[in-house]
């Protein structure tokens, strides 16, 4: 898949999506790395698409932590 057309396929993932989704489900999706997605999210961010990101660790217990 073409950089281009992985750039709006997030997009439209993120767009549609009803709650949050990691990189990890998007890339699982696009069938590339995670890190490829941050890559990818990075580059729409710095074209002015409005992303929020953050970096949040959940464990089986249900804790978050920043």
């Amino acid at each position: 898949m073409r950089k281009a057309s992985r750039l709006f396929e997030i997009i439209q993932i993120l767009r549609l999506a009803k709650k949050p989704v990691t990189a990890a489900a998007i890339g699982a999706a696009l069938e590339v790395t995670p890190r490829s997605i941050y890559r990818d999210i990075a580059a729409l961010q710095a074209m002015r698409v409005p992303i929020e990101a953050s970096a949040i660790s959940c464990g089986p217990a249900s804790t978050c932590r920043r």
